[in-house]
C-alpha cells in the first residue's frame, strides 16, 4: 500500500505549494519566536500543555468509502486528541469546552474566543472528499497568545488510510511543540496469547501504535516467539516451533508468506534485523554453548560472532550498525555487554545489582533499554551505551521485553500479572511517569515497535 507524499507535505506559501479548493490562504507561517509555546519534555509531564482540538469541519458533507465527511471530522479530531493525551505532554480540552469551527474559520481562528478557554495552543483542520475518491485532510496549529500559525500541513489519503492522516497531524503538532521526533504514525507487532498456562496459543499480530487496525498474521497452530519488524516494515523475523522444531522464519507482510531462514536442530533464539535490513542477528546453541551469529536476511550460512563459555543471546544493533549490545552469563551472572559488529572489543557495561536481559539500543543511539531482575521483580530500565546513568522506569512485579518508539522517547514492554502470569502490553516514557496499558484483543507479549511509516 502506497501513501501519496502529500500525506505529511508541509505547505509553505513561499514555496508556492497550496491545496486545491482549500479555505482562503493566509500569510506564510512566522519564524519561531521565543514566546511561541514549547513544551519542556521533562517538565511537561507534571504540567501538560492545555490544547484545544475541535471537530474538523468539511467543505461539503459527502459520503465516502470511509464514511461521511462530517463524521470523519469528529473521528479525526478524536484520534489527534488521544495521541497527544497519551504522550503525557498535553491536556486536550473536553469537548463541552470547545467552540464549533466553521469551514471558513480554519485559517482564520477566533482567537478572542479561544483565549477564554485556557488553551495555549489550537489545532484546526478540515476534511474534504475528492473527485477521485481520495480524502484531503488539512492540519493547522496556532499559538493562541501570539495569534500565530505554527504549522500548516495537508494529507491526501485513500479512504482506508484516513486514520494515518490523523496520526500524521498529531505527529506534526507533537514535533513542533516538543522538539522531539514523531512516533504516532507507526505500527508494532507482538505475540497475541490465549488459553491455559500449559497450552498457550500464540499468534503474531500487527496493529497501529494506539491499538487500532489490529489483525492476526499467523493462525496459532504452532508456537511463535519474539517477532521483530524489518527496517522497511515489509518483513517480520520470528522464532517458530513448528512440529516442535525450533527455527527462524521470515514473514512477508505484503505477500503473506513465510520462509525459513535458519532451520537447524540446534536451539536458536532472539532474531533481530540489522539497521540496514541486510542481516539477521540471532543466537544459536551448538555443542552446549550458545553464541551470537548473523546470517544474510536473504539466506545463507550463519557467521559466528562470539565464542565465550556460557550463553550469549539477546543481541541488538546500534542505529548505525557499528556495534551490538547483548546479554551473557560468561561472568557468572546474566549481564549486558557491548561489542563491535564483527564481534571484536567485547566489554561488560552493566554493574548494578541483579541480572540484566533483553537489551535494545535506542533509535537515537543515546540509550540502551533492558530488563533487570532483582528483589523478586522484573523491571524496565535504561542506561548509556557505556553503562552509566542507569535508571529504572517501572516498579511492577513482571515487566519485560522493552522496545523503543521511533523517536527514542517511549518504551513499550509486556507486564505479566502476578499469580496468573497473563501478560499485557504497556508503555512508559523516559521520565518513568506516564505508564499506560495498551489495549489488545488477547493477552500480549514480546512487542516490537517499528519506525515511522513512509
Amino acid at each position: 500500500m502506497k501513501i501519496i507524499r502529500t500525506l505529511a507535505l508541509a505547505f509553505s506559501l513561499a514555496g508556492g505549494t497550496a491545496y486545491a479548493q482549500t479555505p482562503p490562504p493566509i500569510t506564510a507561517p512566522p519564524q519561531v519566536a521565543e514566546e511561541d509555546p514549547v513544551i519542556d519534555v521533562v517538565g511537561g509531564i507534571s504540567a501538560p500543555m492545555p490544547i484545544a482540538i475541535p471537530v474538523m469541519p468539511t467543505s461539503a458533507v459527502a459520503s465516502t468509502a470511509a464514511g461521511s465527511t462530517d463524521v470523519l471530522g469528529r473521528q479525526l479530531a478524536d484520534i489527534i486528541t488521544n495521541d497527544l493525551r497519551n504522550s503525557g505532554l498535553f491536556t486536550p480540552l473536553s469537548q463541552d469546552r470547545l467552540i464549533p469551527v466553521a469551514y471558513s474559520e480554519v485559517t482564520a481562528p477566533a482567537y478572542d474566543n479561544w483565549g477564554a478557554t485556557g488553551a495555549q495552543a489550537l489545532v484546526q483542520g478540515y476534511v474534504r472528499a475528492n473527485a477521485n475518491g481520495s480524502l484531503t485532510v488539512g492540519c493547522y496549529l496556532y499559538d493562541i497568545a501570539s495569534r500565530a500559525e505554527l504549522i500548516r500541513e495537508g494529507f491526501v489519503v485513500a479512504p482506508a488510510d484516513w486514520r494515518r492522516a490523523a496520526h500524521k497531524c498529531a505527529d506534526a503538532i507533537y514535533t513542533r511543540l516538543t522538539g522531539e521526533g514523531p512516533y504516532f504514525d507507526s505500527q508494532l507487532v507482538y505475540v497475541a496469547e490465549q488459553g491455559p498456562k500449559n497450552r498457550r496459543r500464540k499468534q503474531i499480530a500487527i496493529m497501529d501504535q494506539d491499538g487500532a487496525s489490529h489483525r492476526f498474521l499467523t493462525n496459532g497452530q504452532s508456537i511463535v516467539l519474539t517477532p521483530r519488524l524489518s527496517p522497511k516494515q515489509n518483513q517480520i523475523v520470528f522464532m517458530s516451533y513448528e512440529n516442535k522444531r525450533p527455527s527462524i522464519r521470515i514473514y512477508d507482510i505484503g505477500q503473506r508468506t513465510t520462509r525459513p531462514l535458519v532451520d537447524n536442530a540446534s536451539l536458536t533464539f532472539a532474531p533481530r534485523f540489522s539497521p540496514d535490513g541486510r542481516y539477521v542477528l540471532f543466537s544459536m546453541s551448538v555443542a552446549g554453548n550458545t553464541d551470537l551469529y548473523r546470517v544474510p536476511a536473504a539466506g545463507g550460512a550463519p557467521q559466528r560472532l562470539t565464542n565465550a563459555p556460557g550463553i550469549d543471546t539477546g543481541g541488538s544493533y546500534s542505529p548505525d550498525g557499528s556495534k551490538i549490545v547483548f546479554e551473557s552469563d560468561r561472568g557468572g551472572t546474566q549481564q549486558l555487554y557491548v561489542m563491535d559488529a564483527d564481534g571484536g572489543n567485547q566489554r561488560r557495561i552493566s554493574f548494578g545489582g541483579g541480572r540484566y536481559a533483553t537489551p535494545v539500543w535506542s533509535p537515537r543511539g543515546d540509550l540502551i533499554a533492558f530488563t533487570r531482575f532483582g528483589g523478586g521483580a522484573f523491571r524496565i530500565g535504561v542506561m548509556s551505551p557505556s553503562g552509566g546513568g542507569e535508571k529504572l522506569l517501572t516498579n511492577s512485579w513482571g515487566d519485560e521485553g522493552p522496545t523503543w518508539s521511533p523517536n527514542g522517547r517511549v518504551l513499550m514492554f509486556f507486564r505479566s500479572a502476578q499469580g496468573s502470569g497473563r501478560p499485557d502490553l504497556w508503555s512508559v516514557d523516559l521520565t518513568g511517569v506516564n505508564a499506560r496499558k495498551i489495549s489488545t484483543p488477547l493477552d500480549g507479549s514480546d512487542p516490537s515497535w517499528g519506525p515511522i511509516r513512509p
